[in-house]
């Protein structure tokens, strides 16, 4: 089963007490359950306030564990948490409040993980040629054809009716853009200083008339 792929902006807008994602390292977190499991408790307050963000900084990519640091006074090491401690890292020092029988840390915990964050995102013109009615959206270069028709579904709902077409050449709807010859122009478009909403790419749709004269 294909992993879902998820852009920046979707994330960000999961930013509320009660609808909480993250991302990091590459995938997507939906915090949401963890924040209803703690609720109230103050290590929550440094995920709260990075909810809707990427939060790579946290973590070493080598180990995909909490960055670390040594005290200076005792010469310890210790996670490295700047906005202060959160929820499953152990306080610096013995405490008979702390419960680690919490099983495995949430950063590390796959049931949160909805998701793989996009590693390109790039914006294309949909043109529905029966109605004339054109949309941009926002969609992951890692997605295939199938996948950039259910997000057009918000605004057409018939979508998986129409041909889908580029360039006048159909296009394959297990493929991705780029395998389907539609290339991600940004980089020369930025070098040239051009805006690159003037020349989008325009996917084409084509209404499927199956209906025959008697």
């Amino acid at each position: 089963m294909r992993p879902k792929y998820y852009t920046p902006n979707e994330v960000a807008v999961h930013n509320t007490l009660k609808d909480i994602w993250v991302s990091f390292l590459g995938k997507v977190y939906d915090l949401t359950p963890l924040c209803e499991k703690y609720s109230g408790n103050v290590l929550l307050k440094p995920i709260v306030a990075s909810a809707g963000k990427d939060i790579s900084h946290w973590f070493d990519k080598k180990t995909n564990d909490i960055r670390t640091h040594v005290d200076p006074k005792t010469g310890c090491i210790f996670p490295y948490t700047p906005l202060g401690r959160f929820v499953h890292i152990p306080p610096p020092c013995p405490r008979a409040d702390w419960a680690n029988d919490f099983g495995r840390p949430w950063w590390k915990d796959d049931t949160y993980c909805i998701g793989i964050l996009s590693g390109k995102t790039r914006r294309i013109k949909i043109i529905n040629t029966l109605t004339s009615q054109e949309q941009v959206i926002e969609v992951c270069s890692e997605e295939i054809m199938d996948e950039i028709l259910l997000r057009y579904l918000k605004w057409n709902a018939h979508a998986p009716s129409y041909t889908w077409k580029y360039d006048g050449n159909n296009l394959e709807m297990h493929k991705t853009l780029e395998e389907n010859s539609v290339k991600d122009e940004d980089e020369e478009f930025y070098e040239l200083s051009m805006n690159d909403n003037d020349f989008l790419p325009a996917l084409h749709l084509y209404f499927n008339d199956d209906l025959t004269e008697a």
